[in-house]
């Protein structure tokens, strides 16, 4: 099949599976004398397969890893279980940081009085934090 047939089937653009190709995770297809590019059918599956892995937060060098592992019966069970558990530890460490970042905006939200009268946003302000340190800092290191 070509290029668009396998994009539509598997879900994706074209643009993708060339990525995908640049990134070794799909075989190098065979080409036509025309240069068109030859898929199998059974490169739908793979594609499909590369996709939930990403779904699920799997980088792309993880789904290479999935995929070698795919493949070969008697390594992939521990292996595939080491790969997921990373992944779960992974997650919970961005899910304990957005949780954080939740919490900050909040407290900034919170701490905002918009149109009771002040002049300065709390909210610019601790965006703005680094640069006043920064400067701070610089005009207290420049000699009088």
């Amino acid at each position: 099949m070509q290029i668009g047939q396998l994009a539509t089937l598997a879900g994706v653009n074209i643009q993708t599976l060339r990525y995908y190709e640049r990134q070794g995770l799909l075989p190098e297809p065979d080409r036509r004398a025309s240069g068109y590019r030859e898929y199998e059918p059974e490169t739908v599956a793979l594609v499909r397969f590369v996709k939930r892995a990403q779904e699920l937060g799997f980088t792309l060098r993880e789904i290479g890893e999935l995929i070698s592992l795919r493949d070969n019966d008697s390594v992939r069970r521990p292996e595939v279980r080491a790969l997921a558990a990373a992944k779960i530890e992974d997650v919970e460490r961005k899910i304990r940081g957005l949780s954080a970042m939740r919490t900050a905006l909040r407290g900034l939200v919170d701490a905002c009085s918009c149109g009771n009268g002040m002049s300065a946003c709390p909210i610019i302000e601790a965006l703005d934090e680094p640069r006043a340190n920064q400067v701070r800092a610089h005009a207290a290191s420049v000699p009088d």
